[in-house]
């Protein structure tokens, strides 16, 4: 398989992950909103506000990522590169996800779901930065 091709096989490999992470989550904020009879807003149930907010973040972060990684398979990026960044921000999904999911969580799954998550975020934004200026440099 060529690399540009493996490249985005990769994307497309995370990309499904997380979309399986947000299917989690709105499966479970469903499950809560039945147990507690609540059908627009959270009904001032806490675990619903917890979870709700965990869904949202997930919304909030994917996309641009995705948005981003892209770019960089259609660039080249390496195949290695592309699953390194792409596993390490899927995992920090599906641990930040796990968090708001319990209705008790230890801290640790948030801290280290966020870190990963932001940690890939950054070193492909650094990445497409560098790219981007070398390219137009020539």
């Amino acid at each position: 398989m060529q690399t540009f091709t493996a490249a985005l096989a990769a994307v497309g490999i995370y990309a499904a992950l997380n979309m399986a992470i947000l299917i989690w989550i709105s499966i479970e904020t469903g499950r809560l909103r039945g147990k507690h009879k609540v059908s627009i807003g959270d009904g001032g149930v806490e675990h619903l506000v917890r979870i709700m907010r965990g869904h949202a973040n997930a919304v909030e972060n994917m996309p641009m990522f995705f948005v981003l990684i892209l770019t960089g398979a259609l660039l080249g990026m390496p195949v290695l590169a592309a699953h390194v960044l792409g596993a390490a921000f899927t995992i920090g999904r599906g641990l930040h996800a796990w968090h708001f999911i319990q209705e008790d969580a230890p801290g640790w799954q948030r801290a280290s779901g966020f870190s990963l998550s932001f940690l890939a975020q950054l070193v492909l934004l650094i990445g497409l930065l560098a790219h981007g200026v070398m390219a137009l440099a020539g």
